[in-house]
């Protein structure tokens, strides 16, 4: 479902997406959660045709803002996923609806968490390929003038 959505639902700025003070702009995953000694031990899928998240092939600002949207895309998958720890604890018995939850948030928390704190690293980049960019064009205008 989330690969038909139109990339406008997948605003890093707004709603869900966007980031949150108590995230103090990426570092509580960096401080608190230990992100970076896990997170490239979590395996990625990518569907047919998927965007691979796993490396960085570009630094474009429009490629940018597509890894940006698929962090988003990712998010909100997984997020929605967590949705099935509901309805698995609500039809099965209590033991085993709470032992079937856990699982399936371990199953979507950790990716989801990965997916918010590689945006805020993208969102960075971003930020600094644009001043790049710009720096490039004044002093190409300076020459030229």
């Amino acid at each position: 479902m989330c690969v038909r959505m139109p990339k406008t639902a997948f605003d890093p700025a707004k709603g869900p997406y966007a980031p949150k003070e108590w995230e103090r702009g990426g570092r509580w995953y960096r401080e608190t959660l230990k992100i970076q000694a896990w997170k490239d031990r979590l395996p990625q899928h990518n569907g047919k045709n998927g965007f691979s998240k796993k490396h960085l092939n570009n630094i474009s600002i429009e490629y940018l803002d597509e890894f940006i949207a698929e962090t988003c895309r990712g998010e909100w998958m997984h997020m929605k996923g967590c949705l099935c720890a509901i309805i698995t604890l609500i039809i099965n018995p209590l033991l085993v609806g709470i032992v079937m939850s856990f699982l399936v948030m371990m199953a979507n928390v950790p990716f989801a968490v990965v997916q918010r704190y590689n945006r805020f690293r993208l969102l960075v980049l971003r930020k600094r390929r644009l001043r790049e960019i710009r720096s490039a064009q004044l002093e190409q205008n300076a020459v030229t003038a």
